[in-house]
């Protein structure tokens, strides 16, 4: 049976989807991108301010569904440029300094909104 996930503390689902799905001790966090739910806008600076966003919003999912990032098995990060993977990786390994999970990392042609990143995440208890 599926569970929704959803928390104020996290930006808005900006299309037919949930922010996240919990279903038989796995969460299934969407592709959150660098919103600031307080004010709704992509906050302003490069990409690590913008990867730095994106994990505060997969943080809060996870603690709204009684998670952590040490449940985090599996990341998928977006770019918009690999030029800023460098940058990214630096605040992205903050989150998992010890046992990270595993993860893909890809360019892709275009992120919503113009965004430099998105990362989806899935995480097992």
């Amino acid at each position: 049976m599926k569970k929704v996930i959803n928390t104020s503390n996290a930006p808005k689902a900006i299309g037919p989807y949930s922010q996240a799905i919990e279903a038989n001790g796995m969460l299934f966090i969407s592709g959150q991108i660098p919103i600031d739910p307080a004010i709704a806008k992509v906050v302003d600076g490069g990409i690590k301010e913008q990867t730095e966003q994106v994990m505060k919003n997969i943080e809060a999912i996870l603690t709204e569904a009684g998670y952590t990032f040490a449940n985090v098995i599996k990341s998928t990060c977006l770019l918009s440029d690999m030029e800023n993977f460098a940058a990214m990786n630096e605040v992205y390994g903050n989150y998992y300094s010890v046992n990270p999970p595993a993860r893909a990392a890809f360019a892709v042609k275009g992120l919503p909104l113009g965004v430099m990143i998105e990362i989806e995440t899935i995480a097992a208890k």
